[in-house]
C-alpha cells in the first residue's frame, strides 16, 4: 500500500486539548490523553492529515532501556535518499521507536499497543521486553513535523543487550548511558529528534525512580 493510500489514526486538535494546552511534556499523572484518543480518533489519509494541523496524529513513542545497565537504545537516521523517506527526519539522533497508528492495527485489539508492538517488530531486532509503560506525552508545536502529531511516552525495559536496528532507515544503533545522550543533544554537531530531546528529563526521572 502506497503511503498517500494509508488511513491512519487523527483525533481533532480542538477535542485532545479542550481541558488543557501544553507544549513539551506532560506527565501521564496530570491528564490521561491516552483515553481521550480512544474515545475521540477517527481515520484520515496519511497525506491528507500531514497537511492538516487540526489534526493531531497519535504516535506510540517507546524509549527502550536495558534493566541492569539502564543505558537506553538510541540510534541515527539514515541521511541517505531513498533510505529513509521522512525527509524532514533524516540523519537525526533518536531515542524513541514509533509510527504512525494504522487502521488496519485496531485488527489486533487496542489499536495504540498494536501499532507500538508492529513498529518494535518492523524496526528492531529484540528477543524480549516487559510490557510498555506510560510515562506521559509530547506535544511540540514548535516544528513542522510536531505540529500535526502528538507522542504517547511509553517506557520499555529489556534485559536483551543484543538489541539492534532491523530497518535500512536506522544506519546505526545501540545502547548508551544517558549521560552521552545528553552530549549528544548538547552537541552543535548532532542533530537530535525534538521529541527525543523532551523525553530526556522525564526519561532520567522515571529511571532514578527504578535505582
Amino acid at each position: 500500500m502506497a503511503a498517500s493510500d494509508r488511513m491512519i489514526m487523527v483525533v481533532d486538535r480542538s477535542t485532545l486539548f479542550a481541558e488543557e494546552y501544553f507544549q513539551g511534556f506532560a506527565p501521564a499523572a496530570a491528564h490521561d490523553y491516552q483515553s481521550l484518543i480512544r474515545d475521540h480518533y477517527f481515520y484520515e489519509l496519511r497525506d491528507k492529515a500531514e497537511i492538516m494541523p487540526q489534526y493531531k496524529q497519535p504516535i506510540a513513542y517507546a524509549i527502550i532501556v536495558h534493566k541492569e545497565s539502564h543505558e537506553v537504545f538510541a540510534y541515527q537516521r539514515s541521511s541517505k535518499e531513498g533510505q529513509y523517506n521522512e525527509t524532514r527526519l533524516r540523519g537525526k539522533w533518536s531515542w524513541g521507536i514509533g509510527g504512525h497508528i494504522d487502521k488496519i492495527d485496531i485488527e489486533n485489539g487496542d489499536p495504540i499497543r498494536a501499532s507500538l508492538l508492529r513498529e518494535l517488530s518492523e524496526e528492531l531486532q529484540i528477543k524480549q521486553f516487559d510490557d510498555p509503560v506510560i510515562l506521559g506525552y509530547i506535544n511540540d508545536d514548535e516544528t513542522e513535523v510536531g505540529s500535526v502529531h502528538f507522542g504517547m511516552l511509553y517506557l520499555i525495559m529489556t534485559s536483551d543487550r543484543g538489541v539492534r536496528p532491523a530497518d535500512a532507515e536506522i544506519a546505526w544503533g545501540g545502547f548508551m548511558p544517558v549521560s552521552q545522550l545528553e552530549e549528544i543533544s548538547q552537541s552543535s554537531e548532532a542533530s537530535v529528534e525534538s521529541w527525543s530531546a523532551i523525553s530526556l528529563l522525564p526519561l532520567k526521572q522515571a529511571l532514578a525512580k527504578k535505582r
